[in-house]
């Protein structure tokens, strides 16, 4: 299945090898196959004060796993880099998000697609765009490339 998007960041140790070792553990499961990657962003980090800047990419996999088996291998890839989940929205070496899968919604305890706060967030919204600007986000009617224009500015969103 096309048009399974994923979010990426990191902003702890080396993030740069946090991201690239995130792709090639989704690349290795045999279940998943990654298809394009945005080009990376280096953003302003959400949360609480005194963290340092993510780095943040979109990528868009294929699957033909259902959406809740496919939360648990980001979870499990996020625990082999080393990400501890200590405080909400606090710094860490990874994070892998399913922004969206398909053209489907999905509300179930722990999971939520689309992201739940997919529209709010330029930092996932700008490579998101980057690699899907015409895709249409499920119960929203409009694309991400729309989207991302109704954001007030850059916020601090730039190619790293």
């Amino acid at each position: 299945m096309r048009g399974v998007f994923l979010g990426l960041g990191s902003n702890l140790g080396d993030r740069s090898r946090h991201l690239d070792q995130a792709l090639e553990h989704l690349g290795d499961h045999p279940e998943v196959t990654v298809r394009r990657v945005s080009p990376v962003h280096e953003t302003a980090p959400v949360g609480p004060a005194g963290q340092g800047p993510y780095l943040n990419a979109a990528a868009e996999i294929e699957t033909r796993l259902e959406p809740a088996p496919l939360l648990g291998i980001l979870l499990e890839i996020e625990r082999l880099l080393g990400r501890v989940r200590t405080e909400r929205w606090g710094p860490r070496t990874i994070d892998l998000d399913l922004l969206l899968y398909g053209a489907r919604q999905v509300d179930e305890p722990g999971l939520k697609v689309p992201h739940p706060r997919l529209t709010e967030r330029r930092f996932v919204l700008v490579p998101l765009r980057d690699i899907a600007a015409e895709v249409k986000v499920p119960g929203l009617g409009r694309t991400v490339g729309e989207l991302c224009a109704m954001l007030p500015d850059d916020g601090g969103v730039k190619r790293a």
